[in-house]
């Protein structure tokens, strides 16, 4: 498929409406057959019928089969049952008509379910291109900017803010593609799609200096797409003279249908791969600061459940999280089956993994900051973000918990999140200084 066509973006504009409009003159046509009440209340019974099938249908994959891993948005409710409904108000025109009108309603059928699909993505807004939507990611070939030192320099002694000035001629956005050379995954194994890499101004000049480091995670279903927290760290660099971390976007997942968890499971060494593989090879590789204090783990829904997870095991490599609509715990949305098949009904080995209970078992956290954001109006996260937030300050975390406002679980939210999260940890990273302290009152 052309590389054009797949970066149509299908969120918004001409493309989406088009699709909108295209099935709405083809939904009128099929509901126009006849100028009678008995095909009125016929069309009528087709349409609550078909509706019904399709809430049906959507209600068994979400709540047996889980073939989305966990809930969908509000919008899913609404779309599959129209779609449903116009498709059968197709399939009812193929009966006693014209040659035209089987051949219309036969068209009409594909995109009433096409525009369902678009109709629910673009609610969620992550999938912004057809691509996306997908699995095919364009993105290119990035030089890594190998600073070619090992070991890594210990990291300085000044902040960034206080020692760099941005040099003539800085690029004012930063590159985002696929790292080249490629994260291996010789310790894990782990089949992996291809990570993305974020570089800001600052690490595309000559001479660029260390950086703070990001690894971050997407949800489930999704692909490893850096273009969201690098728009977000594209503002703050203009800002804050080019300076933003170097952010390396993963894959948890390997194929988007399936979770491993972030765990080490027969499903697939997802912590191997990030602890023993992506780790080591970003801190070597990648021209970033060494310290905990300057890494930071991201993610969003599944992902961030994951950055939950190793935030609080590992708090001597990442000395920051952040965590946007998180899963609360690794299975939370079908915890029964996660218990049999994964833990083999051991109860204990899988309380032991969920991260509320790791930061209850290693606290105190003496300099870990942890950022937790949901949507003000994700009903479905709310909780189980505010309990992860909740446990992290009880195990003596410095952490923020913030509602992004109008937010559900969708790009509002992960936008809000990203923005809030760099928010808080820009005076920690050494990219910009800390807030004066306030005069104490006499």
């Amino acid at each position: 498929m052309p590389e054009a066509v797949l970066d149509l973006v299908i969120v918004e504009g001409p493309v989406l409406i088009t699709v909108y409009v295209v099935a709405a003159v083809l939904f009128v046509y099929l509901l126009g057959r006849e100028a009678s009440v008995g095909w009125a209340m016929t069309a009528i019974v087709v349409l609550v019928v078909g509706a019904m099938i399709g809430g049906a249908l959507l209600w068994a994959a979400v709540n047996v089969l889980d073939l989305f891993g966990g809930p969908v948005a509000d919008a899913a409710w609404l779309w599959v049952p129209a779609a449903s409904g116009a498709c059968l108000l197709a399939v009812w025109n193929l009966w006693r008509s014209r040659w035209w009108r089987k051949l219309i309603a036969l068209i009409a059928i594909p995109v009433f379910a096409a525009t369902a699909v678009l109709g629910i993505n673009a609610s969620y807004g992550i999938d912004r291109t057809l691509g996306d939507l997908l699995d095919i990611s364009t993105a290119k070939p990035l030089d890594i900017r190998d600073p070619g030192v090992d070991p890594a320099p210990a990291d300085p002694a000044e902040p960034l803010y206080a020692t760099w000035t941005a040099p003539a001629g800085m690029p004012t956005k930063g590159e985002v593609g696929h790292p080249v050379p490629p994260v291996p995954n010789a310790a894990s194994g782990f089949a992996a799609r291809p990570a993305e890499l974020y570089l800001p101004p600052a690490a595309l000049v000559e001479d660029a200096p260390r950086l703070p480091l990001v690894i971050m995670m997407m949800g489930q279903p999704g692909s490893p797409d850096a273009t969201f927290i690098a728009e977000v760290l594209d503002g703050f660099a203009a800002e804050h003279d080019g300076l933003a971390p170097i952010a390396l976007v993963i894959d948890q997942l390997g194929d988007p249908t399936q979770d491993p968890l972030c765990l080490d499971t027969d499903r697939g060494k997802v912590e191997t791969y990030v602890m023993q593989d992506v780790l080591p090879w970003a801190r070597l590789h990648l021209n970033v600061l060494q310290g905990a204090a300057y890494t930071t783990v991201a993610g969003y829904s599944n992902g961030g459940g994951c950055a939950a997870y190793f935030g609080s095991k590992y708090p001597e490599s990442f000395g920051n999280l952040i965590a946007i609509s998180p899963t609360e715990y690794a299975g939370v949305e079908n915890r029964s089956e996660t218990l049999r098949e994964v833990f083999r009904g051991d109860q204990a080995a899988y309380d032991a993994v969920k991260p509320a209970n790791i930061m209850d078992a290693k606290a105190p956290y003496p300099d870990s900051t942890a950022i937790f954001a949901v949507g003000e109006l994700d009903r479905t996260f709310i909780a189980g973000t505010r309990r992860l937030a909740d446990a992290a300050t009880a195990a003596g975390m410095s952490t923020t918990f913030f509602e992004v406002p109008g937010g559900d679980h969708g790009a509002t939210t992960l936008t809000g999140g990203l923005e809030k999260g760099f928010e808080v940890l820009y005076p920690r990273l050494g990219l910009e200084a800390p807030p004066e302290a306030e005069e104490p009152v006499e």
